[in-house]
């Protein structure tokens, strides 16, 4: 995938281009209906796709208070734009003076700078600019003008459900993964670096790899069946996720930590993507370190069983 971050540079993308415009935090069904409808049209006309998003989240940078925990973390976002089929990206900075631009100047922008515009894709009810005074009919009259077509995407329901980024991290929080993985069109997964820990799950036998999922959307704490794909492999796992009571230091926070079953290489400093599976139990206390040593050979056997 070829990733760009001005609006320039699409002076170099193979004509008529199709544009897919959002946010698409998480990339679930409703923004795979604007993106699939672009990479179709851009395929029918004998033209390019290019999907145009957005980072920082733009609530974080226009309400940061209440800036939602990310369904995909930028390069997990990248990650599965391409496994749809993406293959021109362009990451825009969203500014305080970005969001406080005309939406008139932002489209202009982007018909000046293809060759040709064609077709801007959009969900049915999105808004962008200043006051969100961007919506399709905008788009209608500037197409008219500029020579390209608007095309609004209907929402897409599961069970009488809008599927929207909301529901999702509802879902997540409450821990319903089926629900999750319904609207998202697959299981939820997180993407994060391997980093340094305290090394404590190789001392019982069961090494680790720590993922660093800051500013992540996760589900409740427990003990998971996981699938991890590294690189272009994948491993099954199990995962624990919470404050680890029976060797917390004291501080509480919240770890995301993984065992790969049958795999030894070390992997630090490595990004993995992490498939919540399966729910396996709580995350509970232990009186001492033999008691936990035998509940994790249990919880690796039940992760393996669950595949």
């Amino acid at each position: 995938m070829r990733v760009m971050h001005s609006i320039d540079e699409l002076g170099s993308i193979p004509g008529p281009v199709v544009l897919a415009i959002g946010v698409f935090d998480g990339v679930h069904l409703g923004h795979r209906a604007v993106i699939q409808r672009a990479l179709a049209d851009a395929q029918r006309i004998g033209g390019s796709a290019v999907v145009v998003t957005f980072e920082p989240h733009p609530i974080r940078v226009l309400r940061p208070e209440q800036a939602p925990l990310r369904l995909t973390v930028p390069d997990h976002k990248l990650l599965s734009l391409s496994d749809l089929g993406a293959s021109h990206l362009l990451v825009l900075d969203f500014t305080q003076e970005f969001a406080a631009s005309a939406p008139e100047d932002f489209i202009r922008a982007l018909a000046g700078a293809c060759r040709p515009l064609r077709e801007i894709c959009v969900g049915y009810e999105w808004c962008f600019g200043r006051g969100r005074a961007g919506n399709l009919d905008l788009l209608k009259r500037l197409g008219e003008e500029l020579g390209f077509q608007e095309i609004g995407v209907e929402a897409v329901r599961i069970d009488g459900e809008i599927v929207s980024s909301t529901a999702i991290r509802r879902a997540l929080e409450s821990g319903r993964l089926d629900v999750a993985s319904r609207l998202l069109g697959r299981p939820y997964s997180v993407r994060g670096k391997v980093v340094e820990g305290k090394r404590l799950g190789r001392k019982l036998g069961f090494p680790t790899a720590n993922l660093d999922v800051l500013g992540a959307q996760l589900p409740p704490n427990g003990v998971y069946a996981t699938r991890v794909r590294l690189n272009e492999a994948s491993h099954m796992g199990v995962a624990n996720l919470g404050i680890r009571p029976t060797l917390a230091d004291g501080q509480g926070d919240r770890h995301l930590e993984v065992h790969l079953l049958d795999f030894s290489a070390d992997i630090y400093g490595q990004s993995l993507e992490l498939t919540f599976c399966k729910l396996l139990r709580q995350e509970q206390k232990f009186e001492h370190l033999d008691a936990l040593r035998a509940q994790i050979a249990i919880d690796r056997d039940q992760a393996r069983a669950a595949f």
